[in-house]
């Protein structure tokens, strides 16, 4: 899929492209492809004379090959997104090229972003440029902009993992937690632990992202203060991560604490019946040693007299054990 974004009134307008005829007609600040086919490619080749490279979208790229600039001025950054999804949250990679300065289509530069899937962020900066008149004028504040709504949006799910641990705190601190319950909570605080550590991967992604712009000298003033502050955003949610990592240290323990005195309840029913039987059992053994004269035969009472006895000595420790409390 491929679609343009141009200035008109001060607003981000968007047109589907379907034919190298209709990319001739407009004059794009941005330029987005979304699982580009062959031929889409050819368009931007022919019209552009940008060859997007075979690897572009490739996963295990060095780190330190992600955000290079081209001998022609181009800039190239690949930069991941996260993708809050219920089913699977994920981090999505954006491969974007900066075509700074395009004479020939007298354009002081058009951005190019390639992706696999459609992303949240984008939607969302979509939305705001289309209602937010000035928001974006050029291709670098749709870059800075797709970061900073990126840093938003990492927050707004950080804000969501921390309500869904506080509905968890408060049921685990209440104390009233079985093990059934204690199992479908591990998984979903293994889930939001798993989410957290996304965002911070994230965060430092951007990080890396906006530092280079920042280093590679291709921004204006306002420009260079609107990345100093996403900077400054992405410090914050740091410590907020870091904040969240220890709440779900805390309930993994608090959780694991409760486990194991559920297990060591059981096994102090097991400790308390052993102990009551002993008693009995020493009675029943003895009972059945091979003596000349066997009361149980020999008396009629016999049998009787010794489960009476029995029940009397595990009814005493019982007793005991009850009015120390060990049985509650």
């Amino acid at each position: 899929m491929l679609n343009i974004f141009s200035l008109a009134n001060g607003r981000l307008v968007q047109e589907e492209i379907e034919s190298l005829e209709e990319l001739a007609r407009f004059q794009p600040i941005w330029v987005d492809l979304q699982s580009p086919t062959a031929q889409e490619k050819r368009w931007i080749k022919q019209h552009y004379g940008l060859s997007i490279p075979e690897d572009v979208m490739d996963e295990d790229i060095e780190e330190s090959a992600r955000f290079y600039e081209e001998d022609n001025g181009e800039l190239h950054l690949r930069s991941d997104f996260l993708v809050d999804d219920d089913e699977e949250p994920r981090s999505v990679r954006v491969a974007f090229i900066l075509n700074q300065h395009n004479t020939e289509l007298k354009s002081c530069g058009v951005l190019f972003s390639i992706h696999d899937e459609d992303i949240p962020v984008f939607r969302l900066l979509r939305m705001r440029a289309r209602r937010a008149p000035g928001l974006i004028e050029d291709a670098k504040d749709v870059l800075l902009a797709l970061f900073d709504t990126d840093v938003e949006y990492s927050a707004d799910t950080l804000e969501g993992i921390y309500d869904d641990l506080k509905a968890v705190s408060v049921r685990v601190l209440d104390g009233n937690v079985s093990d059934d319950y204690a199992q479908s909570v591990l998984a979903d605080i293994a889930w939001q632990e798993d989410l957290n550590g996304r965002i911070r991967r994230n965060m430092l992604d951007t990080r890396r992202a906006v530092s280079f712009m920042m280093r590679s000298k291709m921004l204006g003033a306002e420009q260079f203060e609107d990345a100093r502050q996403i900077l400054r955003d992405i410090e914050s949610l740091d410590s907020h991560t870091q904040f969240l990592f220890d709440k779900i240290n805390f309930l993994m323990d608090a959780l694991v604490g409760f486990l194991n005195i559920n297990q060591n309840k059981i096994i102090k029913i097991f400790s308390v019946a052993s102990v009551a039987l002993l008693p009995p059992t020493l009675i029943a053994s003895v009972y059945g040693m091979n003596f000349t004269f066997m009361p149980e035969v020999e008396w009629k009472y016999g049998y009787p007299y010794a489960i009476a006895l029995m029940v009397a000595s595990a009814l005493g420790p019982m007793l005991y054990f009850r009015k120390r409390g060990w049985l509650k």
